[in-house]
């Protein structure tokens, strides 16, 4: 019941919004398609709502092992995600893509959305697979420090040679090199 409930209520932010449900249970897959038949006739958005779900954009998807789901969503990189299975605490611990994660039966995107203060300027589309939700940090420039002492650049300076040449710029290698009258190791 509330799977569907979740489903629906992105499903109502507009038409082309995606709701997708990816379970390695086919009879919870059946169970929340048979109570969306219900739910979506009762609420208030029912034509967006149900073309919402009934899109390209929207679907189940059903796995064999949580580990394949893992990899489905972060393929995916849903802004909001809801982990709801055995061990949710661990599942979500795992996950790489996600704009904001909801754990559990009693933490859904809702209750984001409303009260429990995580952030709602999340990247959509895909985007969460290299970018975090907008936080402090996106207004803040950083400034990469690089402190090395000679015994520190001596221990590295074969690597940065090797690197260098790896990559045909021998005038990178060179530059550390010098450093140490032209021999490295």
């Amino acid at each position: 019941m509330h799977v569907a409930a979740d489903l629906i209520s992105q499903a109502e932010h507009d038409p082309l919004a995606a709701s997708v449900l990816v379970t390695t249970s086919p009879e919870l897959a059946d169970a929340v398609d048979k109570e969306l038949v219900g739910r979506v006739a009762a609420t208030k958005h029912t034509e967006r709502v149900a073309e919402a779900l009934g899109g390209k954009q929207s679907g189940v998807i059903l796995v064999s092992t949580v580990d394949d789901g893992l990899r489905v969503v972060d393929a995916y990189a849903a802004e909001h995600l809801e982990i709801q299975t055995a061990n949710a605490r661990e599942v979500a611990a795992r996950v790489r893509n996600a704009g904001a994660i909801f754990v559990g039966a009693y933490a859904p995107v809702s209750l984001g959305d409303y009260c429990a203060g995580s952030n709602h300027v999340l990247p959509t589309g895909g985007f969460a697979r290299h970018s975090s939700g907008l936080s402090v940090q996106s207004f803040l420039k950083g400034i990469h420090v690089v402190d090395y002492s000679e015994d520190a650049l001596r221990e590295v300076a074969g690597r940065v040679v090797a690197l260098a040449n790896a990559e045909d710029l021998p005038a990178h290698g060179e530059a550390v090199s010098a450093r140490f009258g032209g021999s490295v190791r």
